[in-house]
């Protein structure tokens, strides 16, 4: 996700202190990872030097001064652009998991028991996701189903595994290809 374009995004319904933009993103967005103030005060920071917001006004508060900012029309075109753009589809061709069942294969250990407790992994986690999108709004709902359809294919992917693993260790032990 891009933080910069998402904050500029916020910033479109109108001028917001950093404090806000964090707290409305962290409703929206940030469910499972809220951002931190550094990362919204250093990408506002960024996007003030790059000329897509400008400060409107400042206000003391508690502690330093509040900084109000305001989406430029450079900044509303940046997202426009960035909406438009479709994102790269990852392919997942670097698995962390292919590679940990390909070295445990090399190493003599038990790529079967690894395939299970990960399958128990994802499983934990599908019947806690299907939990929070029951109980959840229709955006939590959609985000959930997201992940869902994610972890269903790498489940597709442990079970195909699964059913290969005499045929990868042939080849990743130097037999048969």
């Amino acid at each position: 996700m891009s933080i910069g374009h998402t904050l500029l995004g916020l910033l479109e319904s109108g001028p917001r202190h950093g404090y806000d933009l964090k707290r409305a993103f962290d409703e929206t967005f940030g469910l499972d990872r809220p951002l931190h103030y550094g990362q919204v005060y250093s990408t506002m920071s960024r996007l003030l030097r790059n000329g897509l917001v400008e400060v409107e006004g400042i206000e003391p508060g508690d502690g330093p001064e509040r900084k109000r900012y305001a989406i430029t029309e450079a900044g509303v075109t940046d997202v426009e652009r960035w909406l438009a753009r479709a994102e790269k589809p990852e392919p997942y061709l670097q698995s962390t998991l292919y590679t940990k069942v390909v070295l445990a294969l090399l190493t003599g250990r038990s790529a079967a028991d690894l395939l299970d407790t990960q399958r128990a992994e994802h499983l934990r986690l599908m019947r806690e996701l299907t939990r929070r999108k029951q109980q959840g709004d229709l955006a939590d709902q959609l985000i959930c189903d997201h992940a869902l359809f994610h972890l269903e294919a790498d489940l597709r992917w442990l079970e195909l595994t699964a059913a290969r693993l005499g045929q990868l260790a042939d080849v990743v032990r130097g037999g048969a290809r």
